[in-house]
Order: structure tokens, then sequence, then C-alpha cells
């Protein structure tokens, strides 16, 4: 038996595009090359366009 979404399922595109920063799993978070933490560059934020979700804010009274 086949499950489903298999029927359906494509493989990923690959990205023609370069990230600037690495994931370094000892500090949990994403690092530029120098070692600082990517969320200290504005370059890199303008350029990724990160967005936030209000759903839990609006479901969870502590968020």
């Amino acid at each position: 038996m086949r499950p489903f979404a298999l029927s359906f399922a494509r493989p990923l595109a690959q990205s023609s595009s370069a990230v600037p920063y690495t994931y370094d799993a000892t500090r949990q978070l994403n690092v530029l090359p120098d070692g600082r933490p990517a969320a200290h560059s504005r370059a890199v934020l303008l350029a990724t366009g990160t967005t936030a979700s209000t759903a839990g804010s609006k479901t969870h009274f502590d968020d």
C-alpha cells in the first residue's frame, strides 16, 4: 500500500541564491562567516524578508 501523499510529492527545487549565514548547532542560531549572529546584520535581515506570525498571540494569553 502506497501512502496517498507520495502520489503527489515532488522533489524540492534547488535554490540558486547563496545564503550569507550558516546554522551553528552549538549556539543554536544562524551566524555570519565572521562568527557574529546573523540577526545583528541589517543587510541579512533586509535580504531575507522574514515575517512573524501572530497566530500564537491570538490563542495564548502568555505569548
